[in-house]
């Protein structure tokens, strides 16, 4: 009779295994959710009018080189929740001579899945000088640059500077957004103190008004509390995804 049981249970754990294989989705074997109801998101220009326009995707100047898929518009999309927190930073920033600058908000599943295509394809490096100049493009799966999914397709994520009011230029950070490598980190230690002040002054705004940065990317920044943190969102990025 035990030896049955034990058996038995090696039989539903063969199963379970199996099906685990066969449905996920993602690198962390977890099943997507995904949605294409953008009930609950704005233009994030409707809710700060002062931000600075630059949505990367929309054009040819990014690490794949090509406007990528789903970017129909060079509109920021967010969701409520996250768009009235970046108003708040706005806000604060304002008062201390800076404008938020947005590179980009939210990204549909359809760019995500660009991205992986593109990195499947050696022979296409032309944005490398640019992005990625000290690593070979087959590294950037593995070592996380690219990836199956993204927080940005869940809305509530967003890659930004700041511009200097008096000026109209954008705060050296030191590094530049995208950039595949070590200067993006935020804590990096090869630049002024200047520049890792001008990181932390954007830092430390977002993080008062409810954002999370990440170890890697000096410009990203996701809503602590985001309201989907379980699905990503398919729409594409226009105004009438929204309105």
């Amino acid at each position: 009779m035990k030896n049955g049981l034990v058996i038995t249970l090696a039989f539903f754990a063969l199963i379970l295994c199996l099906s685990g294989t066969a449905f996920s989705q993602n690198p962390d074997n977890a099943e997507m959710n995904f949605s294409n109801d953008s009930s609950d998101f704005v233009v994030l220009t409707d809710v700060v009018p002062d931000a600075i326009l630059e949505i990367r995707y929309f054009s040819t100047y990014n690490f794949v080189g090509d406007r990528i898929d789903g970017y129909e518009q060079p509109t920021p999309l967010l969701t409520k929740e996250a768009a009235n927190a970046l108003k708040e930073v706005s806000e604060e920033l304002i008062q201390k001579g800076y404008y938020l600058k947005i590179y980009d908000a939210y990204r549909p599943q359809k760019a995500v899945d660009n991205f992986v295509e593109w990195s499947k394809d050696p022979n296409d490096s032309r944005m490398k000088y640019a992005f990625y100049p000290d690593l070979d493009k087959s590294v950037l799966f593995d070592q996380g640059y690219i990836s199956n999914s993204s927080g940005h397709t869940r809305g509530s994520t967003v890659d930004l500077t700041i511009v200097d009011a008096k000026t109209g230029k954008e705060v050296d950070m030191g590094g530049t957004f995208d950039y595949f490598g070590e200067e993006s980190h935020p804590d990096y230690k090869n630049i002024t103190s200047k520049q890792y002040n001008n990181r932390m002054i954007l830092r430390q705004a977002m993080m008062n008004h409810g954002f999370e940065p990440i170890d890697t990317e000096w410009w990203h920044f996701t809503l602590k509390n985001e309201p989907y943190p379980d699905t990503y969102f398919t729409f594409p990025v226009n105004e009438s995804s929204v309105k």
